[in-house]
């Protein structure tokens, strides 16, 4: 029995042995993959440069994307993957080989992209569509004069015409430690010129100009917040001297002036709002509740009249400052943004307004300065680009030098901006802007009055040279008078403010310039000018 009992035991255990099988491996569920969190630019952007474009896809965990993955990246329409990186959270994507005026889809597919922990998936799949800007306008040979073809640029430069500023009027005001407790006040005569009057409009009329530039200042005549009331004595000065040009048959463009900060504690300033967005907030309300009030005021006035957002709108530096080179654009964006408020403002009041010319400028209103400047969305399609014109500025607005053009003695000419320039840059704004339906106009240009024959012979030419040239590029082109005269400063009187009368030699530069801006003879060219220089 005991040796049964030991064979059975044994029986059992071994039984049991061969029955003990190990269980089947259990499958390890993957944890879930990274996930893109966003990129650096919005999808669906648009006015994408044409050159390399990158963008970087950001995770909710540290990536990694091995060169195996990188070469499944992909972009449509023949451009190129120039470079895939990935670091911390990171995937940056360069592409290349881009054209004008096409949309592309990037795509990352799944499992491209991975994380660092064991058993995870990789990440799902990522599109990103873009689309690059439309291409520019072929920059037309400046010694080729355009012919008009009734578009709307040509069609403003026809009704325009020939314009002037009555500058240092209704744009002076009280500056510096003599202001007292006027100081910001606006002041049609604080700057010694006298009030405007019928008379001096009528006599613009007669003189051949078509249009006139009111600058305005209103500073301290702007109430404030929340309303911005206007001060209602100055508007309604500012609609008297309106009526003068109606009544005279001119058409009028009106603005803000010296509302714009060079560092005076103006209201329009573009640095700090550049740098703050509350600040550029509060002006941009500002701007609406200004522009509302005015465009109220005159909305029912037919288009001889035109409003004009801003003057020169700059930081103080006029394009040379530390902050605006080190980066243009952060000005420029709250300008045309200040700009396209005005738009919306002044479209929103309905009645004339609703297709009334409107005049824009850019950066400093300088031809210099347009490489970020951006057309305002007009549903009238009728904003006009404002530029002015005082090339080269120590000959035009002073008179560190006494004689322009290629006839002058080097030893007393700038180095720069003689007739090849008027034309380059005349038919540069004619290229971009005349010649796509976008009207442009010279708000102001001009030469400060010379004292002797001699110089004013070339003061003359220059005025001819010019305003021809404007004219055959397309662009209605405004004088800037401001009344003044006497002593060495910025004399740009031509037009005495309180009766329209000429000031000095001014009876015979106006006459040449207004055969320049009017005459349809084709054989009055610019090198027949050129020709006659002294």
């Amino acid at each position: 029995m005991r040796y049964v009992s030991t064979l059975f035991t044994t029986f059992l255990a071994a039984l049991a042995i061969a029955g003990c099988k190990p269980d089947a491996p259990v499958p390890v569920e993957p944890e879930a993959g990274p996930v893109c969190q966003g990129t650096s630019v919005e999808d669906g952007i648009t006015g994408v440069e044409p050159g390399p474009f990158t963008v970087v896809f950001t995770y909710d965990q540290n990536i990694k994307c091995p060169l195996s993955e990188q070469a499944r990246i992909t972009i449509d329409n023949s451009a190129k993957i120039a470079k895939v990186s990935a670091l911390n959270t990171n995937l940056t994507v360069q592409v290349t080989d881009l054209d004008y005026e096409k949309q592309y889809t990037l795509t990352i597919p799944e499992g491209a992209v991975q994380g660092f922990k064991e058993h995870q998936a990789g990440a799902k799949a990522v599109t990103f569509r873009f689309t690059t800007k439309a291409a520019p306008a072929p920059k037309p040979d400046p010694d080729v004069i355009p012919t008009p073809d009734g578009t709307l640029g040509w069609q403003v430069r026809a009704k325009l015409g020939l314009g002037i500023n009555m500058g240092n009027q209704l744009d002076a005001f009280y500056n510096g430690t003599w202001a007292g407790d006027k100081y910001n006040y606006p002041d049609e005569t604080c700057w010694g010129n006298a009030k405007l009057t019928q008379a001096t409009f009528d006599a613009i009329k007669a003189a051949g100009f078509d249009s006139v530039r009111i600058p305005v200042t209103w500073l301290n005549m702007i109430g404030p917040a929340p309303d911005y009331k206007i001060n209602e004595a100055w508007l309604a000065r500012v609609a008297e001297v309106l009526g003068y040009a109606k009544k005279a048959g001119l058409n009028a463009i009106v603005n803000t002036h010296h509302d714009e900060n060079n560092a005076d504690d103006h209201w329009l300033d573009v640095a700090a709002a550049s740098r703050n967005t509350a600040t550029r907030d509060a002006i941009s309300v500002k701007v609406v509740k200004f522009w509302t009030q005015v465009a109220e005021r005159f909305k029912n006035e037919g288009d001889w009249l035109i409003f004009e957002s801003f003057n020169e709108i700059q930081d103080g530096g006029w394009g040379h400052s530390a902050a605006f080179t080190a980066n243009p654009k952060a000005q420029c964006d709250v300008l045309n943004e200040w700009n396209q408020k005005f738009v919306d403002a002044v479209r929103a009041t309905g009645a004339e307004n609703a297709t009334r010319l409107l005049g824009v400028p850019g950066y400093a209103a300088s031809p210099d300065f347009l490489d970020y400047f951006v057309l305002p969305k007009d549903p009238a399609g009728k904003v006009m680009v404002a530029v002015h014109f005082y090339d080269p500025f120590d000959y035009a607005s002073g008179s560190k030098y006494t004689e322009w053009g290629h006839t002058a003695n080097r030893d007393k000419k700038a180095n720069w901006g003689d007739e090849d320039n008027v034309r380059s840059k005349f038919s540069a704004l004619y290229g971009r802007f005349i010649a796509q339906g976008i009207p442009c106009y010279l708000g102001e240009y001009g030469c400060v009055n010379r004292a002797n024959e001699h110089d004013r012979a070339f003061q003359n030419y220059y005025m001819e040279y010019v305003t021809r040239a404007a004219r055959l590029f397309g662009l209605p082109c405004f004088l800037w008078d401001n009344g003044a005269y006497n002593g060495d400063g910025e004399n740009f009187g031509y037009i005495n403010h309180g009766n329209g009368s000429y000031i000095g030699e001014a009876f015979k530069t106006v006459q040449l310039m207004n055969k320049a801006a009017h005459s349809d003879d084709a054989s009055y060219t610019l090198d027949k000018i050129y020709s006659t220089a002294p």
